[in-house]
């Protein structure tokens, strides 16, 4: 994890609890869960150290759902693999390694090992057999076994790095679950991945347990990048800002290329505006049809005069940059 100041959310999943499903040779002790919880400081993060055969591990979890009733699952890699048999409750599944089994052989595992964090029984090494291997090809083998319509669509979000080189599941989890999301990063977490790609989620699923609705901004993918493609200063700056109080939608115009063109916005989101983009991308030339309360766009055009709720012009006085855009809504209060 990387060593930096860590933005708090104190509003976000206050006086809820959370599970935290570590991964394979990791621990409740991990820099991970001590992030996560200063992020949610308002939140209780349960985090077991998890026994290294499969079965018993299940037991342990299921058990401690039974006994903690979380709020909210959140499995890493081989956690987020036990997460995913969780079944009723509100689950993040991050990289989970739905093949396990397959995963110690390709990866070399088999051998002593050490653990990658302390453990509070104070075990340091471990031993990876070819029977413990079967194991974990047993225990992934009874994955989706019970997903219900409700789980499938609104309370299991898969997250999978398109930059991971260990574990390749997104689509067998798509197979069975609606929300499967691609963020820009690698197979382990670290500041950057919890904060632009794990906490959005847990946003959306707070908002979700609270029926709380946020006021809408919509803001073009114009006014958030230059002629030359790259993010506009103070840009994501100010649409991470927002999106702590309002729902963000990025809209982009439609042209008679469209297939091309979506491809090239959709790309550009997911690598700089990442997972706050997933199902929030907006292409129309008509948005003085949109039902919401802010449009932040640089033009009048394709119906941007006509916006229905307040507009604002960007790139022009009071609003000419983004820090001024910050400054705007700050006073607003997230009205």
């Amino acid at each position: 994890m990387e060593n930096k100041y860590v933005k708090q959310f104190p509003a976000l999943m206050k006086g809820k609890k959370i599970l935290y499903v570590h991964g394979f040779g990791s621990s409740g002790q991990s820099g991970t869960v001590a992030k996560l919880q200063e992020m949610l400081s308002a939140a209780t993060l349960v985090a077991p150290d998890l026994p290294l055969h499969p079965e018993e591990a299940m037991t342990l979890l299921r058990n401690l759902c039974s006994t903690e009733q979380p709020d909210l699952v959140i499995g890493t890699s081989m956690g987020g693999m036990y997460a995913e048999m969780l079944y009723g409750y509100d689950r993040i599944l991050v990289n989970p390694a739905f093949q396990m089994g397959d995963t110690m052989l390709k990866h070399g595992m088999l051998g002593k090992n050490t653990f990658l964090n302390p453990r509070q029984d104070g075990v340091q090494d471990f031993m990876v057999t070819k029977s413990l291997v079967e194991e974990y090809k047993d225990i992934t083998a009874q994955c989706f076994a019970q997903v219900t319509e409700e789980e499938s669509h609104d309370r299991v979000y898969g997250l999978f790095g398109d930059e991971d080189p260990l574990v390749h599941t997104m689509p067998v989890f798509a197979q069975h679950y609606r929300n499967a999301i691609s963020f820009h990063g690698e197979h382990r977490l670290n500041d950057k991945v919890l904060l632009h790609s794990v906490i959005p989620v847990v946003q959306w699923i707070d908002d979700r347990q609270e029926g709380r609705e946020r006021p809408i901004v919509y803001i073009s993918i114009d006014a958030l990048r230059t002629q030359q493609g790259n993010q506009a200063p103070s840009a994501l700056k100010a649409l991470r800002y927002l999106f702590e109080s309002y729902n963000i939608y990025i809209v982009s115009t439609a042209p008679t290329n469209a297939s091309e063109q979506l491809a090239v916005d959709m790309q550009w989101c997911q690598m700089n505006v990442n997972v706050p983009a997933w199902n929030h991308i907006v292409f129309t030339n008509q948005k003085n049809l949109l039902y919401g309360d802010y449009l932040i766009d640089p033009s009048s055009d394709f119906g941007a005069a006509d916006f229905m709720g307040t507009r604002l012009e960007f790139g022009t006085d009071p609003f000419k940059t983004w820090d001024e855009i910050i400054e705007f809504f700050s006073r607003l209060g997230g009205q």
